[in-house]
């Protein structure tokens, strides 16, 4: 029976695996929302789910959250898009890496999620977003469970 480290550790692994692979799955979102936001007109896409809503509720809860939509600016939207695709695919790169085993992604993935979840954590602040708030406590867990790891494979590289 191994001792109780060592299933300690692996279970530790596991939580750390699942939780790179959906900061990678959040990355592809991101990259292909970015490249829809690139090259698509919001607007538009609003307006076209909205003309239904609009007869049948004018008021109602989807109406009056989408209309902020309806007057973003280009410039914004390629502001967003560039955002998106630049942070999605930072996500994909560096959690590749990490799941490689790729010693340099650790500590730059580290680093990299730790300024977004400080960015999400004033963002939260200043919105009382509760959505902010839980991105922020997951990449929080990410980033010590990396953290973790990197030391981990560290030693065991020092050591062997």
């Amino acid at each position: 029976m191994p001792p109780v480290k060592q299933i300690r550790e692996r279970e530790i692994y596991r939580v750390f695996e699942i939780g790179i692979v959906l900061k990678g799955i959040d990355g592809v979102i991101e990259t292909i929302l970015g490249l829809l936001l690139l090259f698509t007109n919001v607007t538009d896409i609003v307006q076209a789910f909205v003309a239904n809503e609009l007869i049948e509720d004018p008021n109602g809860f989807f109406v009056r959250h989408a209309q902020s939509l309806v007057n973003v600016t280009p410039h914004a939207q390629f502001i967003g898009a560039l955002y998106l695709l630049s942070h999605g695919i930072a996500k994909v790169f560096l959690s590749a890496g990490i799941l490689r085993g790729k010693l340099w992604a650790y500590p730059a993935g580290a680093t990299f999620f730790s300024i977004f979840a400080v960015y999400e954590l004033i963002r939260a602040a200043g919105t009382h977003s509760l959505l902010l708030l839980a991105a922020f406590c997951f990449d929080t867990v990410v980033i010590g469970l990396i953290i973790h790891e990197y030391q981990r494979m560290s030693r065991r590289t020092r050591s062997g």
